[in-house]
Protein backbone atom coordinates (compact mmCIF):
# COMPACT_ATOMS: atom_id res chain seq x y z
CA UNK A 1 0.00 0.00 0.00
CA UNK A 2 2.85 2.35 1.02
CA UNK A 3 4.38 1.91 -2.58
CA UNK A 4 1.35 2.81 -4.76
CA UNK A 5 0.80 6.03 -2.26
CA UNK A 6 4.12 7.24 -3.00
CA UNK A 7 4.30 5.94 -6.52
CA UNK A 8 1.31 8.28 -7.91
CA UNK A 9 2.67 11.65 -6.70
CA UNK A 10 5.66 10.39 -8.72
CA UNK A 11 3.56 9.79 -11.46
CA UNK A 12 2.17 13.12 -11.44
CA UNK A 13 5.51 14.80 -10.94
CA UNK A 14 6.74 13.07 -13.90
CA UNK A 15 3.71 13.68 -15.90
CA UNK A 16 3.80 17.23 -14.98
CA UNK A 17 7.71 17.72 -15.69
CA UNK A 18 7.08 16.04 -19.27
CA UNK A 19 4.58 19.00 -20.36
CA UNK A 20 7.63 21.71 -19.56
CA UNK A 21 9.17 21.54 -22.45
CA UNK A 22 11.24 24.15 -24.59
CA UNK A 23 9.28 26.14 -26.23
CA UNK A 24 9.36 25.36 -30.25
CA UNK A 25 10.55 28.12 -33.07
CA UNK A 26 8.23 30.63 -34.10
CA UNK A 27 6.24 29.96 -37.15
CA UNK A 28 8.65 30.08 -40.63
CA UNK A 29 11.97 30.29 -38.16
CA UNK A 30 14.80 27.93 -38.66
CA UNK A 31 16.94 26.33 -36.22
CA UNK A 32 16.97 24.44 -32.94
CA UNK A 33 15.76 27.22 -30.23
CA UNK A 34 17.66 24.65 -27.65
CA UNK A 35 21.16 24.63 -29.39
CA UNK A 36 20.39 28.70 -29.42
CA UNK A 37 19.80 28.53 -25.71
CA UNK A 38 23.03 26.85 -24.90
CA UNK A 39 25.34 29.05 -27.41
CA UNK A 40 23.99 32.24 -25.90
CA UNK A 41 25.84 30.76 -22.55
CA UNK A 42 28.49 29.34 -24.66
CA UNK A 43 29.39 33.04 -26.18
CA UNK A 44 29.14 34.89 -23.32
CA UNK A 45 26.25 36.95 -24.21
CA UNK A 46 24.69 36.92 -20.44
CA UNK A 47 27.96 39.02 -19.67
CA UNK A 48 25.84 41.98 -21.41
CA UNK A 49 22.44 40.93 -21.66
CA UNK A 50 20.02 39.66 -19.16
CA UNK A 51 18.36 36.64 -20.99
CA UNK A 52 15.56 34.52 -19.83
CA UNK A 53 16.57 30.53 -19.43
CA UNK A 54 20.35 31.58 -19.63
CA UNK A 55 22.39 31.50 -16.31
CA UNK A 56 24.79 33.96 -15.53
CA UNK A 57 25.62 37.39 -13.21
CA UNK A 58 22.30 39.63 -13.22
CA UNK A 59 23.73 42.56 -15.84
CA UNK A 60 22.63 45.70 -17.58
CA UNK A 61 25.57 46.66 -19.65
CA UNK A 62 23.09 45.77 -23.10
CA UNK A 63 19.81 46.00 -23.14
CA UNK A 64 17.24 43.19 -21.70
CA UNK A 65 16.43 40.68 -24.56
CA UNK A 66 13.66 39.28 -22.76
CA UNK A 67 11.00 40.26 -24.95
CA UNK A 68 13.06 40.12 -28.62
CA UNK A 69 10.59 38.11 -29.85
CA UNK A 70 7.74 41.38 -29.55
CA UNK A 71 10.16 44.07 -30.82
CA UNK A 72 9.79 45.80 -33.98
CA UNK A 73 13.63 46.35 -34.36
CA UNK A 74 16.84 44.99 -33.97
CA UNK A 75 19.60 47.48 -32.57
CA UNK A 76 16.81 50.29 -33.27
CA UNK A 77 17.83 50.12 -36.82
CA UNK A 78 16.53 46.83 -38.64
CA UNK A 79 13.29 45.36 -39.14
CA UNK A 80 12.87 42.19 -36.45
CA UNK A 81 12.93 39.09 -38.67
CA UNK A 82 15.13 35.86 -37.99
CA UNK A 83 17.51 37.35 -41.40
CA UNK A 84 18.02 40.06 -39.88
CA UNK A 85 18.85 39.18 -36.20
CA UNK A 86 21.36 36.55 -37.79
CA UNK A 87 23.43 39.80 -39.11
CA UNK A 88 22.99 41.66 -36.46
CA UNK A 89 24.25 38.31 -33.90
CA UNK A 90 27.37 37.32 -36.33
CA UNK A 91 28.57 41.02 -37.58
CA UNK A 92 26.73 44.01 -35.61
CA UNK A 93 29.81 46.80 -36.06
CA UNK A 94 28.25 46.27 -39.65
CA UNK A 95 25.19 47.53 -39.28
CA UNK A 96 26.10 50.27 -36.68
CA UNK A 97 29.77 50.77 -36.39
CA UNK A 98 28.92 52.73 -32.80
CA UNK A 99 27.16 49.99 -31.68
CA UNK A 100 29.07 48.67 -28.42
CA UNK A 101 28.28 45.11 -29.43
CA UNK A 102 31.38 44.09 -30.77
CA UNK A 103 31.48 40.73 -32.96
CA UNK A 104 31.67 37.16 -31.12
CA UNK A 105 33.14 35.47 -34.05
CA UNK A 106 29.64 33.95 -34.05
CA UNK A 107 28.67 31.06 -36.75
CA UNK A 108 26.50 30.95 -39.00
CA UNK A 109 24.33 27.93 -37.64
CA UNK A 110 24.63 28.83 -33.82
CA UNK A 111 23.62 32.94 -35.04
CA UNK A 112 20.63 30.57 -36.63
CA UNK A 113 19.87 28.50 -33.69
CA UNK A 114 20.54 31.83 -31.02
CA UNK A 115 17.84 33.73 -33.36
CA UNK A 116 15.41 31.12 -32.91
CA UNK A 117 15.71 31.26 -28.85
CA UNK A 118 16.07 35.06 -29.09
CA UNK A 119 12.71 34.96 -31.15
CA UNK A 120 10.70 32.62 -28.46
CA UNK A 121 11.42 35.26 -25.95
CA UNK A 122 8.03 37.61 -25.63
CA UNK A 123 6.41 39.33 -22.71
Amino acid sequence: MRRVLFATPLLALLALLAGCGDKPAPAGVQGDPERGRIALSQYACRACHMIPGVTGSEVYVGRTLEDLGDRQYIGGKLPNNQANLVRWIRDPQSIDPGTAMPAMGVSERDAIDMSAYLLTLKK
